[in-house]
């Protein structure tokens, strides 16, 4: 989790990882930064993150991108 966390904050190093949980329902992210964050993720952790999984309910929180890039790993 505290890679994933130093991902986010590259890219977008003003938002409250550890408790926000509307990361895409407040824009916090950008539909730019959410591009950036899969070609990070697909590139640290050896996944493929398909278009239907670019969906807010996995974005809007660290947690529940984690959960996302836990389940694409196995």
């Amino acid at each position: 989790m505290e890679e994933l966390i130093q991902i986010l904050e590259e890219i977008q190093p003003d938002a409250d990882y550890e408790n926000c949980t509307t990361l895409i329902d407040d824009e916090i992210l950008s539909s730019f930064d959410v591009i950036s964050i899969v070609g990070e993720l697909e590139d640290t952790y050896d996944i493929r993150i398909l278009p239907v999984e670019i969906v807010p309910a996995n974005f809007n929180s660290a947690k529940a991108i984690y959960a996302m890039v836990q389940r694409l790993k196995k």
